[in-house]
């Protein structure tokens, strides 16, 4: 698994050996199992995630308990509730598997100590969190600016297997939509 981790750091920053087993030293490896919760809103978040394998979920729950999908990550993708996670506070949010899922974890003390420890590693976090940054834009531009089916269009188009992972009541709510419209998108798309 260590593997896994090293190509999509090397994405970004390649590594020696030496500093890749500084960087590892770093993280621990948890397996959870479908439809248990990592985080819970209203507790502390210890960890950002790192997805080996699964799919996560993260959601908010407003006042009259309806639930919004903020995202999903599958593998090779990093979440956790952010806000609490830097700010080391109660979690506003909660993630949840969708599949057995099997993820690294990092401390923000640990993610501190690699940045100061290996200055590429700086340069890889920013790297991740301005691509975050670039999605969570290109998110709220789509729901401002695109109707239903362009969401659901654009959703296929980057993202063509959360389709096939992801139960189509938690995809329509991602996108705004009841089941029966999100039924409908898919039948006009021919899919």
């Amino acid at each position: 698994m260590e593997e896994k981790l090293r190509a999509h750091i090397e994405k970004i920053v390649p590594l020696s050996d030496q500093e890749f087993e500084f960087v590892s030293e770093h993280f621990t490896i948890k397996n959870y199992k479908k439809r248990e919760l990592i985080i819970r809103k209203g507790e502390s978040v210890k960890y950002i995630y790192f997805v080996i394998s699964g799919l996560l979920m993260l959601s908010y729950s407003d006042d009259q308990g309806k639930q919004h999908i903020v995202s999903f990550a599958m593998e090779d993708w990093w979440e956790t509730d952010s806000l609490a996670w830097f700010t080391q506070t109660k979690a506003s949010m909660s993630l949840q598997c969708l599949e057995d899922t099997t993820v690294y974890c990092l401390s923000l003390e640990h993610y501190k100590a690699l940045c100061a420890g290996i200055r590429k590693m700086e340069h890889f976090f920013l790297e991740k969190s301005n691509a975050g940054h670039i999605g969570a834009q290109r998110r709220i531009l789509s729901f401002l600016t695109s109707n239903a089916k362009e969401r659901y269009e654009q959703l296929l188009k980057h993202y063509p297997s959360l389709y096939q992972r992801v139960p189509k009541t938690l995809l329509a709510a991602y996108l705004g939509v009841s089941r029966e419209t999100l039924s409908r998108l898919y039948r006009s798309s021919g899919k």
